[in-house]
């Protein structure tokens, strides 16, 4: 595959295309902790880049060497979204429902929520690799690297948006945080059924 001008629209749009779920997590993210601060957001927005970067790559890999297995794991992707999404989004709103001291802490994002998040909203793009199959290794990468700052870019706004929006309703934004969650969990389960 040459890298030209085509190259880089292509990935350009994969990695808007691909960033909209983690979009939607960030700001949800950003509902449910609106005093977050620029390195939390930074680090949120990596994970997503960093997962969205690595699936299309594997998948790429996938293709290359065990494409059947590949195929056998594709249709359990939905239900694993699904499932990973509605257990946070349902952690989230019911963190929110309790009342009292312990909750000041309760909308923090652990390391093992976003690692969660980061598999949920980028497992579907294992089967980007499908459609990179006929990139050399080296345009996968190239691919994969601006799939990465896209969705980098993308998840940075989502968490402006959300923290500006939760600093004014932050008394029920991490409950629309929670169903926001469930409810992309629900659209990639559909979406991978159809």
């Amino acid at each position: 595959m040459k890298l030209n001008l085509m190259f880089f629209i292509n990935s350009i749009l994969l990695g808007a295309g691909l960033a909209m779920d983690a979009f939607s997590v960030s700001v949800a993210n950003a509902l449910a902790d609106p005093k977050m601060k620029k390195r939390r957001m930074l680090i949120i927005a990596g994970a997503f880049g960093f997962f969205q970067f690595l699936m299309p790559l594997i998948g790429w890999v996938c293709v290359k060497t065990v494409v059947s297995y590949f195929e056998a794991f594709e249709k359990f992707v939905p239900y694993i979204a699904l499932a990973l999404l509605t257990y946070i989004g349902g952690k989230m709103i019911f963190d929110s429902l309790k009342k009292g001291e312990e909750q000041e802490g309760a909308s923090k994002l652990s390391a093992g929520t976003l690692f969660i998040q980061g598999i949920a909203t980028s497992i579907d793009a294992l089967s980007v690799g499908f459609t990179i199959e006929k990139y050399n290794f080296i345009s996968a990468l190239i691919a994969c690297v601006i799939i990465f700052i896209v969705t980098f870019a993308i998840c940075m706004a989502g968490l402006v948006i959300g923290k500006n929006v939760g600093n004014k309703y932050s008394k029920s934004a991490q409950i629309v945080g929670g169903i926001i969650l469930i409810a992309i969990g629900i659209e990639i389960f559909v979406k991978g059924i159809i």
